[in-house]
Formats: structure tokens, C-alpha cells, sequence
């Protein structure tokens, strides 16, 4: 059970000098209850967990100022976005498991810290591979804040609030990665003092200072009560995994596909095996596995994990790759391409308000039917952009924005819950930092697939059918999160 660290101290029953013919061990002394997470605190961490999903798409909108400004080109803007998502997805469950050894309110604070100072070294990267190493080292702090927030909710609520908080997160899962991208296009037109697009950086110190001030006085401090040891086999095997199959999609096309980028490829499957061996034979001695494989058997965790992979993968390939076709392919500014986001935003919204109910009612079912909306309006986008390009304007495009929107709304929220029902509290952290992992993992695979895939095709096919193929592909992901829905948890907790 997670909860505040107990003090040693115990009351003891006053003993007489008398020996007693025979003496009955103590009653255990009951467990203290696990601190709650009150409304402010609940905002506060969610907050936090805004902000790193924020800044893997805030990014999108300003690569093209970005390569004006540092002279950068197509290798190192990807490095921009791939150095961050990697690092982010590949410390996330180390960031889990250390929040349940030194606590979560502890990890959220330091993440947090770093994440404005990373942040403001991201804002005033003097050059291109100086931007890219202040990204890699954002994408870090990022992996130390984000699962604190989830872990906290997992700990430090229960029932019916626990249901709603991590709709909540969900929720704000989605809306921030859309978030990102409008207030990246509103930021970069504004040109506050000639900053560019280094205000999208410089505008996270002052919110992670707010959040900062009040994680203090609003988050209970939790952790696990016998918290393992890091293992770093796992840890080290899960980086490598991680890498050698991110980094070359990221990286490979802009390069060229030297030799490099196939190497990693071909090691990456044997990397993800030997990790996954390691991490049965850990538990299977009694060690402490980065990810317990018994953790993966819980049929809410694995059946959620699995929609996590085609949902999120579908999202983060599409946001990439109509940030770059609004601009490059219909010549939208950076303020009209946020702005054509702005339906999905509030359809997605929307939808998560009506979640929690849908849930109660029909459970998983309220997965599939979001999911199946969400493929209608895909569907209306790709014939938009066919038939009426290249005279498109943002209106024209909201309608199918808000079905795709209200559709997702529908899922997120809800596989989030799903994954983090049945996780015992005492492993939330390491339960967090695997939905979490799993998350931006596909959302960097979807950037790397669909990206390359679009970027590839723009080139020889022109940029409306580079992106209905890509837009039929993100169909394809869809398709996959249909007949997994049905393999959820009938009812959700």
C-alpha cells in the first residue's frame, strides 16, 4: 500500500514489572489511511503532467521558424522532436520506480524543477545541436515528472475518485497534446519581444514555477512501503530497446538510411528479447524487476497496454504530419495551422465530460464507439483534403476536426483508467511509468512511421495524396484499436 512513510514510534501498552506466565505477541498496530488528494492537489499534479505532453507537439508547429533561425535542416529538426521523445520514453518507468523509493511528491518537485530549467536552456539555444541537447535533457526531467503525477493518483485515491481522476488524466492527456500545437502556432505569430519560437520553450519556466509552489502546500507525499531496488539490467536493456528501434526511424530517412540505421534495426527485436528475459528471470529468483511480468498478466493492464500501442501511434503520426502539411503543402502560417486544431480540442473535451458516464453504462463498449467515430471523421478529413485541395481554408476543415476530436475524447480518457484499475497500489509507480512508457514510445513510433511515410511519399506522389495514404494509414491504427476494445474488461472500476 502507498502512503506517507509511517514514523517508527509506537505506542506501546503500558508494561507492568510482573512477568506474565505467558505472553501474547502485541496486535499489530493498524495501518494509518493513505493521505487523500484534494481538488487543488489533483489540479496541481495534473498540471505537471500537462507540461511534458505539451512539449512533445508544441514543437511541430515551429520547426519551420526553428530551421530559418539555426539553420538547422531535416536531420537535426528531427532530432528536435526524436532526442526528446526518446529520452522521455526510454527513463520513464526508471522515473516510476524512483518515486516509489524516494517519493512521489519528492520526484514530481526535483521533475518539475528541471523540467523549467530545461526549458529555458531549450529557449535560449544559442544553435541547432545545442537546441537538440537541451531537448534530450527536457525529455529526462520530463521522464522524472510524469509518472509522479499518475502515481500520486493511483496511490492517494481510491474508488470511485480514483475512476474519475484518471479519466481526468486521460483527458488531459489529450487536450494537451493538442494544446501543444495551438499554442505553438500562437506563440511563434505572436513574436513576444522577438522571441520566436523560443517562447515555446520560455513559457514553461513560469507554469512549472506555479505548479512548484503549489505541489507544495496541495500534494501528499506517498511511496511505496517496501520499495525495490533499481534493476539495472532491465533499466539498461529497456534503453537499448528502445533506442535502436526509435532512433532510425527518427533519424534514418533525413540521413540518408546509412548503415547505422539498419544495424539498430536489426538489434532492436533481439534487445526487446533479452529485456524481456532478464525481467522474467528477475522475478522468477525474487529479484525486482523494471517491469514484473506478473504486472503485464493482469488482464486490465495487458488488454489496455495493447489499444495504448495502434491509439497513440495513430495520434502522434497524426499530429506530425498535418502540422507539416498545413504548413509546407496548404502554406498556412504557424497561427492558422494551431488554429485548425482548435475544433478537435474542444470536441475532444467535450467527449471526455461525457466519458465517465458513457463508462458506467456501457464500458468497454464506450471504447469501441469512440473508436469507430473517431474513424468517420478520419474518413471525412481524407476526402477534405482531396477534393478541396489546395483551396482549404480552417473552416473547411472543422467539421471533420470535431468528429476526430469527440472520438478520441471517447477513448483516451478511458483506456488510461482501464490500464490503472487493477495495478495494486503498491506498484503504481512502476504500473504509471509502463502506460506511461508505452505511450510516448507509440506516439514517437507514430511520428517515425507516418512522418517517414508522408515525408517520403510528398516527395513523389505531391502533398494531398502523401496525405490521404497517411491519413488512411492512421485508418489502419484505428481498425486495430476496434477489435481490441473488445478484448477490454467488460466492466470498468
Amino acid at each position: 500500500m502507498n502512503q506517507t512513510l509511517p514514523s517508527r514510534a509506537q505506542v506501546l501498552p503500558r508494561v507492568t514489572r510482573i512477568a506474565a506466565p505467558s505472553r501474547s505477541p502485541l496486535p499489530p498496530s493498524p495501518s494509518p489511511a493513505a493521505p487523500a488528494l484534494s481538488a487543488l492537489g489533483l489540479l496541481t499534479v495534473l498540471l505537471g503532467a500537462a507540461l511534458p505532453m505539451v512539449d512533445f507537439f508544441i514543437v511541430n508547429v515551429a520547426l519551420p521558424t526553428i530551421d530559418r533561425d539555426l539553420d538547422a535542416g531535416p536531420a537535426v529538426l528531427e532530432m528536435v522532436v526524436a532526442g526528446y521523445g526518446v529520452a522521455y520514453a526510454v527513463l520513464l518507468v526508471l522515473g516510476g520506480r524512483l518515486g516509489d523509493m524516494f517519493g512521489r511528491r519528492n520526484l514530481f518537485l526535483w521533475g518539475l524543477g528541471l523540467f523549467a530549467a530545461t526549458s529555458l536552456a531549450c529557449g535560449f539555444a544559442p544553435t541547432a545541436w545545442t537546441l537538440v541537447a537541451a531537448r534530450v535533457a527536457q525529455g529526462a526531467a520530463s521522464a522524472l515528472l510524469l509518472p509522479q503525477a499518475l502515481a500520486t493518483i493511483q496511490a492517494a485515491t481510491s474508488g470511485s475518485s480514483r475512476g474519475k481522476a484518471l479519466s481526468y488524466y486521460g483527458a488531459t492527456a489529450g487536450i494537451a497534446s493538442v494544446v501543444g500545437q495551438v499554442l505553438g502556432g500562437v506563440l511563434v505569430s505572436a513574436d513576444i519581444a522577438g522571441s520566436g519560437w523560443r517562447a515555446i520553450f520560455l513559457v514553461n519556466a513560469p507554469v512549472a514555477a506555479v505548479a512548484f509552489a503549489l505541489a507544495l502546500r496541495s500534494v501528499p507525499e506517498t511511496r511505496s512501503a517496501n520499495p525495490a531496488r533499481v534493476d539495472r539490467a532491465g533499466t539498461a536493456l529497456l534503453a537499448l530497446a528502445l533506442i535502436t528501434l526509435l532512433l532510425p526511424l527518427t533519424e534514418g530517412r533525413a540521413a540518408g538510411w546509412p548503415l547505422w540505421s539498419w544495424a539498430l534495426l536489426v538489434l532492436s527485436p533481439f534487445a526487446a528479447a533479452a529485456f524481456v528475459a532478464v525481467e522474467r528471470h528477475g522475478e522468477r529468483t525474487g529479484g525486482d524487476p523494471l517491469l514484473p511480468p506478473s504486472l503485464v498478466r493482469v488482464h486490465s493492464v495487458r488488454s489496455g497496454l495493447l489499444l495504448i500501442v495502434p491509439l497513440c501511434l495513430g495520434f502522434g503520426g497524426f499530429m506530425f504530419v498535418l502540422a507539416v502539411a498545413m504548413q509546407d503543402g496548404l502554406h498556412f502560417g504557424a497561427l492558422a495551422a494551431g488554429a485548425a486544431l482548435a475544433p478537435l480540442c474542444a470536441a475532444f473535451f467535450a467527449a471526455s465530460l461525457l466519458g465517465p458516464r458513457m463508462v458506467a453504462r456501457h464500458g468497454r463498449r464506450t471504447v469501441t464507439a469512440g473508436s469507430l467515430i473517431q474513424a468517420a471523421g478520419l474518413v471525412a478529413l481524407a476526402a477534405t483534403f482531396f477534393l478541396g485541395w489546395p483551396h482549404i481554408g480552417v473552416l473547411v476543415l472543422a467539421p471533420a476536426m470535431a468528429v476526430i476530436g469527440f472520438g478520441q475524447g471517447l477513448v483516451l480518457p478511458v483506456v488510461f483508467r482501464i490500464v490503472l484499475s487493477e495495478v495494486p497500489a503498491a506498484q503504481a509507480g512502476v504500473g504509471s511509468g509502463a502506460m506511461a512508457t508505452t505511450q510516448q514510445s507509440s506516439l514517437a513510433l507514430g511520428v517515425a512511421t507516418l512522418g517517414t511515410l508522408f515525408l517520403t511519399l510528398s516527395t513523389s506522389v505531391g502533398f494531398r495524396d502523401a496525405l490521404v495514404w497517411a491519413l488512411l494509414a492512421q485508418l489502419a491504427a484505428v481498425a486495430a484499436t476496434v477489435a481490441l476494445s473488445t478484448r477490454l474488461p467488460r466492466a470498468v472500476v
